[in-house]
């Protein structure tokens, strides 16, 4: 999908670079790339940095930074022109013997606000017209929209830290306390509930057995309509 946009616009000037938060790493998001065979830079953030240094709390995020290296948009929800799972469910119908969790997580995604035609005509404006695009945000701006990092925001992140580390040496069950610990102290920060359901529950990440919750009570919890904060 990315690749499809990174051939349009590369001979323009852009470079897409895809970034996988994915502790799992060389275990799980490698072999999507390598299946993908993209043409640009497709990297793995096993310990998720992107979270730290820019302020990415969910994915699919939008990073853009001009070719002087400046950060001219920070973290927004971003789709290449297209949504796979909105296409995949048109006109899907569940059977009736659908398990009640597939059914209520399919109920509330539909509620989740996205606009990937408004986000590829603003990424194509970009490229077209540079620092004179209404969507490049002056410097000032850039720090406001910026999100501020609180100290509980730092702790949570070092919780998550230590969870990664645990996890990957086997002492499963002192990982999850403190990825349920990063979750009490930043909760707005969806990579970091996603990653941790994804341990236990890889498609619908339905961690109820183990955290007492799942993405879609989080999300109905949430407002689907506030799961994104759409800024363009």
């Amino acid at each position: 999908m990315w690749q499809d946009v990174r051939e349009e616009l590369h001979p323009q000037g852009l470079e897409v670079v895809t970034v996988a938060l994915d502790v799992g790493g060389l275990d799980d998001a490698q072999r999507w790339i390598e299946a993908a065979e993209p043409q640009h830079p497709a990297l793995i953030d096993q310990s998720h940095r992107l979270d730290e240094l820019f302020g990415v709390v969910n994915v699919p995020s939008g990073i853009w930074i001009d070719e002087a290296g400046m950060l001219v948009r920070p973290p927004s929800p971003a789709w290449p022109g297209r949504s796979m799972w909105r296409e995949q469910m048109k006109g899907f119908e569940l059977p009736d013997d659908t398990p009640p969790n597939i059914v209520h997580a399919l109920e509330v995604s539909k509620g989740i606000k996205a606009d990937p035609d408004r986000y590829i005509a603003a990424l194509r404006d970009w490229v077209a017209r540079g620092a004179d695009s209404p969507h490049v945000l002056e410097p000032d701006e850039v720090i406001a929209r910026s999100r501020p990092r609180a100290p509980e925001h730092s702790t949570a992140a070092a919780h998550f830290e230590l969870g990664q580390h645990l996890w990957r040496a086997g002492d499963r069950d002192a990982a999850v306390d403190q990825f349920k610990e990063a979750h009490r102290l930043h909760p707005d920060n969806w990579t970091y509930k996603r990653q941790a359901w994804q341990f236990v529950s890889p498609v619908l990440q339905d961690a109820r057995e183990v955290y007492g919750t799942s993405w879609a009570d989080e999300v109905e919890r949430a407002g689907p309509e506030n799961y994104y904060e759409l800024d363009l």
